[in-house]
């Protein structure tokens, strides 16, 4: 079984979704670009989305859901979330942002979100928003998809 992600995976989540970053590329493969654009991120999942793999490191290293398997879960459906507070995350450069923060993703959040209420942005969607997905992603019973090295 996958391990619950850190909720500011959804974050990152969202802005790949919002960024169009993600791609479904067949039957049971979808590709997601990193915010640098200098990685693709390779999902696979089985035909009813229970058992999904994906080769980013946290998925690989840390056993629990990186962003792109949660990306792709609300690009397929199985996470369902609201376009418009996605929208509100567009554009942000995580990558650099989690370097900045060395990989504190709490600290690089408040970042994020602080720079938005300084742009007008009703930070609390986004909250509200990321607190729906977290309740859907904790009742996920997702198996890792045999075969693979996550």
């Amino acid at each position: 079984m996958w391990k619950i992600p850190p909720r500011e995976k959804i974050y990152e989540a969202l802005t790949a979704v919002a960024d169009g970053r993600v791609k479904i590329t067949g039957a049971h493969e979808a590709e997601v670009i990193s915010s640098s654009g200098s990685t693709t991120y390779l999902v696979r999942f089985d035909d009813d989305i229970t058992r999904v793999a994906s080769n980013d490191n946290a998925s690989r290293w840390q056993g629990y859901l990186g962003y792109p398997i949660l990306a792709v879960l609300m690009v397929l459906g199985k996470l369902r979330y609201d376009p418009e507070a996605a929208m509100l995350l567009a554009g942000i450069p995580w990558k650099e942002i989690n370097k900045k923060y060395r990989n504190d993703y709490a600290n690089a959040v408040d970042s994020v979100l602080a720079s938005c209420r300084e742009r007008g942005v009703d930070v609390r969607k986004i909250e509200e928003e990321v607190d729906a997905l977290w309740r859907q992603i904790t009742a996920l019973e997702l198996e890792k998809l045999p075969g693979t090295r996550t």
